[in-house]
């Protein structure tokens, strides 16, 4: 296997890789409207990236008060750690920023992967652009 790496990206000048893995996650995939999907928190947000050598194949982003989302790995690259290592990486930032919780909203199917990762369901299930999700919590060091 090729060698991974996740870093913070920058959102301005790393934005094209940003937007085409979030785009064709979400967006295409998933059927997200684009309204939706982009909002006014990416502006505030640690972004992060995750590479295949020098390929973008992930993305996920941080906010200020804690929320990791957006968490996205192109189709074939799945299956390979890079949605944990991005959630490492978003996790890690997060308390080196003093933020000891964190939440998200899951999708549904993906709750193992997020409670492997010290996640605990935190809501009732709810629909997100037509999508099953819960709110899920966690509570670091």
């Amino acid at each position: 296997m090729n060698r991974i790496t996740v870093r913070i990206a920058d959102w301005h000048a790393d934005n094209a890789d940003l937007r085409r893995i979030r785009e064709a996650v979400f967006v295409v995939e998933q059927e997200v409207p684009p309204e939706l999907e982009w909002d006014a928190d990416d502006a505030d947000a640690v972004h992060f990236l995750a590479f295949e050598d020098e390929f973008a194949v992930g993305a996920a982003r941080l906010l200020p008060d804690g929320r990791i989302g957006r968490v996205s790995v192109l189709k074939d690259w799945r299956g390979l750690h890079i949605g944990e290592a991005l959630m490492q990486a978003a996790i890690a930032e997060a308390e080196r920023r003093g933020l000891g919780r964190q939440f998200l909203t899951a999708q549904v199917y993906a709750i193992p992967f997020y409670e492997r990762l010290g996640f605990r369901i935190d809501s009732e299930e709810f629909l997100e652009a037509g999508i099953p999700h819960v709110d899920m919590v966690r509570d670091g060091a």
